[in-house]
């Protein structure tokens, strides 16, 4: 796909997978460093915007101890080569605690352990932080708390109050409460970029074509016109998570369904990516 569509089409985000591969070349420094950057320089693509190193890294994770290591020979290899993208990584809601209401949440003790020097350097090289942020999830674990509508940004009026700020969806919810750890952490400088969300169409409660059409068209009208409740400045940079089906993942069962299209091409639903 990415051949056939114009480079200045589509922007990416390139990911290298640290907790499968700990032992990677990311950790080597030293005299083949040049050689790395000479092999960014020729394969990276015009429009990659970031290089997350790891995905929803774990501190109990062989990968949690050489995380940070990694993003600065990563960031190193990719400065030399002259190419100007960024290096992060992503993390899940699971790294934070005491998210309601959102100004009050804050990193887990046992990932700002590990997660403080990533901050630290996010901030000292101007980069984003990754959210991958899944209302589902929290709707699917809290279903006697969580309204669909509020998970679905379908809700009517807002559900949550928290001083000033006032919550109509729980996507705005997660990512306030994650730029409340930040400021609590010496991140509040961070703009956070949004790597994952979206909605699966079946495998558990919840799960319908119809809802996954309805969280997915939504999340596009939102995030492209307005920011959250803590931070209105500008919209939100946003991935949607998938393009297609993946039926060798899981268990869990749902892991195979949240792509928009079938492993055949076939849309499973109608996405309009023009917002008002």
């Amino acid at each position: 796909m990415l051949r056939d569509v114009r480079p200045k089409s589509i922007g990416r985000c390139g990911s290298l997978q640290a907790e499968k591969h700990p032992a990677d070349a990311a950790l080597r420094s030293g005299p083949r460093s040049s050689q790395r950057s000479s092999q960014l320089r020729h394969r990276a693509h015009p429009r990659t915007r970031y290089i997350t190193v790891g995905n929803e890294v774990k501190p109990s994770e062989p990968a949690g101890r050489i995380l940070f290591q990694a993003m600065q020979n990563i960031d190193k290899a990719v400065s030399g080569a002259g190419l100007g993208i960024k290096v992060s990584t992503a993390i899940d809601m699971g790294a934070t605690m005491d998210t309601y209401p959102p100004s009050h949440g804050r990193f887990r003790d046992d990932y700002i352990s590990f997660l403080q020097p990533v901050i630290d350097f996010l901030v000292s090289k101007q980069s984003p932080l990754l959210l991958n942020n899944y209302p589902y999830f929290g709707y699917k674990d809290n279903m006697d708390t969580i309204p669909l509508e509020y998970a679905l940004f379908a809700s009517p009026s807002s559900l949550v109050n928290d001083d000033q700020y006032a919550y109509q969806n729980l996507f705005d919810a997660n990512l306030d409460a994650v730029y409340a750890a930040l400021e609590k952490s010496g991140g509040g400088s961070l703009e956070i970029v949004v790597s994952e969300s979206g909605w699966p169409t079946e495998g558990g409660p919840g799960t319908s074509v119809q809802n996954a059409m309805t969280y997915v068209n939504n999340l596009i009208q939102h995030v492209s016109t307005t920011g959250t409740p803590r931070k209105r400045r500008k919209p939100i940079e946003t991935y949607i998570f998938a393009m297609f089906d993946e039926n060798k993942k899981g268990p869990p069962e749902l892991e195979k369904f949240w792509g928009m299209f079938l492993p055949s091409q076939q849309p499973k639903y109608n996405v309009n990516f023009i917002y008002d």
